[in-house]
């Protein structure tokens, strides 16, 4: 998909250096990923505590 953003050349530049990237395309396709990845562990870090799993290691290592 094609776009125009406008984006502080700064920001840009910095995470190309930081990435060792030089496409800006996939910089930001980088950026992307890991901001959804990120969000995801958030939710999942709700669930923390919250799910009672019983399970017997002795059973498991048996079969």
């Amino acid at each position: 998909m094609k776009t125009t953003i406008d984006l502080p050349e700064e920001l840009l530049k910095e995470a190309m250096d930081v990435s060792r990237i030089d496409d800006e395309s996939v910089v930001i396709q980088e950026g992307l990923h890991a901001l959804i990845r990120r969000e995801k562990i958030k939710k999942l870090k709700k669930f923390k505590g919250s799910i009672d799993l019983d399970i017997d290691m002795r059973k498991l290592r048996q079969r």
